[in-house]
Order: structure tokens, then sequence, then C-alpha cells
């Protein structure tokens, strides 16, 4: 016969892990894990004298870490620029992403620009550090762990065994191996601080292990304490499993019922 049993601690470990799967997955994706030095850019006040069609032609676009992409311009602008206002801004830099200003060379247009800076798993060191390739391998690793946990943990509402070995105990001892995952990528993180991309964007004071002009986005912390709750939910596990099994909860299947909810 199945009983569903759900008790506070239960409850606790299932919203915890959870929890812990989508901050790391958030701070994964994120682009905020880094900070660079501060840009000043300068926008002016552009008043427009002709505006003819011409033929289509080619534009190009300056990314702040040196790239370039060229768009179709179907119309030629000309302006008379005047005045003038500073700005500073903070580009950031993720495992697999960034954000910068991007430039419009011909329009001397500024727009905030977020984006995958990656192509492929082939990109050369100075442009994907090889460390951060295996941060973001061990990082897929540790949520691919704690999905299939957080997956565990509300089936173990009504299974709480498998193969006589308790589902609870089972789950917390792969949310650790998913927290030594974890731990892995933030090593390995810093390690492809001494790239090119870091470099332009931190300073030539950044090295492995050395931020220089950087300093640490809201995303790398959210790694960090998705990886301190994972290792709490593993602790939390056990819990979950003696709770299922207390007296309060055999006198709930003596007396018959099916659904136990002890909160």
């Amino acid at each position: 016969m199945c009983y569903v049993i759900v008790t506070s601690r239960t409850l606790l470990w299932t919203l915890l892990t959870i929890a812990s799967a989508l901050s790391m997955l958030a701070a994964v994706v994120s682009p905020y894990w880094l900070y660079g030095a501060p840009r000043m850019i300068t926008s002016r006040n552009r008043l427009p004298v002709v505006q003819r069609p011409a033929a289509p032609t080619i534009s190009s676009v300056t990314y702040e870490d040196g790239l370039q992409d060229f768009v179709p311009r179907p119309m030629v602008h000309e302006h008379t620029l005047s005045g003038g206002k500073e700005a500073v801004f903070y580009p950031t830099v993720g495992i697999f992403n960034r954000c910068t200003r991007i430039q419009h060379v011909h329009d001397d247009l500024y727009n905030y620009n977020c984006a995958p800076f990656v192509s492929s798993l082939s990109m050369p060191s100075d442009e994907f550090p090889g460390f951060w390739k295996a941060s973001l391998f061990f990082f897929a690793i540790g949520l691919f762990l704690m999905t299939l946990t957080a997956a565990t943990s509300v089936i173990g509402c009504c299974i709480r065994a498998i193969k006589r070995k308790s589902i609870f105990t089972i789950s917390g001892t792969v949310q650790a191996v998913a927290g030594l995952f974890y731990i892995l990528g933030l090593v390995l993180y810093p390690a492809g601080w001494g790239s090119k991309r870091i470099t332009l964007l931190c300073g030539v004071d950044a090295d492995y292990y050395m931020l220089g002009g950087c300093s640490f986005g809201w995303a790398f912390y959210l790694a960090i304490g998705a990886t301190l709750s994972t290792f709490v939910c593993s602790v939390l596990s056990v819990q979950a499993d003696i709770s299922t099994s207390s007296d309060k909860v055999q006198d709930e299947i003596f007396e018959g019922k099916n659904l136990i909810c002890l909160l």
C-alpha cells in the first residue's frame, strides 16, 4: 500500500533542494560574475542636417572586448555634433557571456548589450579560457545531479526506498557529490583570469587568481551560496529520512491513513 508522508523536515528539504538548484542555474547563466574597471563614454547631441536615401551599406559595430560585427545600413545619415555628456559604465563577464557597450562607429551611438561570447568549445583560450570550459563542465554535472535529487525529493513523499536503500540518504549522497562538483567549478573559474579577455576587462594586473581592476559580481556570491545550501540539503536529507519513520508517522499508519501530514 502506498502512503504519502509529508513532514516539516521533508518539506524543508524538498524546497531547499529546488531553491539551491535554481539559484545555481541563475548564477551560471548570469553575465555578472565579474565587474570590470569603470569605462567612460561620451554621448553627444546630434542635430540632423541631411538625411538622404542611398544604396544599402555596411556599418561597423565595435565591442568593448575588441570584437567587431557588421550590420546593414539602409540610409546614410549626416549629423552635426554639438555638446556632450560623459557617463560611466561597468562591463561585466560571466562564464560564457558578457555585458558591455557597443559602439556604432558611423553614428557615435552606444548601446548596452548582453550576449554569449562563446561560439564553440574549440575557441582559443585567450577568448574562452580552458579553465572556464572545465568550470562550466563541472557546474553542468552538478546541476544535472541536483535536478535528479529535486525529482527524487518529490517522489520521496510516496516512495521512500529503492532496493531497500532509503531514497533520502541516496539523494543526500548525490547532493554531496554535486556540491563537490560545484566547488571544482568555483576553484577553476579564477584560474582563467590570466586570459587576454580578462586582462582587457580588468587591466594588466589581472592574472591567475588575481582580479586586477575587477570586482566580484552578485552571481559569483550566488554560486557560493548555492554551493553551501547544497551541502545543507545533503545534511537535511538524513533528518528527512528520520522524520518519515518516527513514532507519530507509525501511529498514523496504524490508524489506516494513506495521507499523512505532520507539519
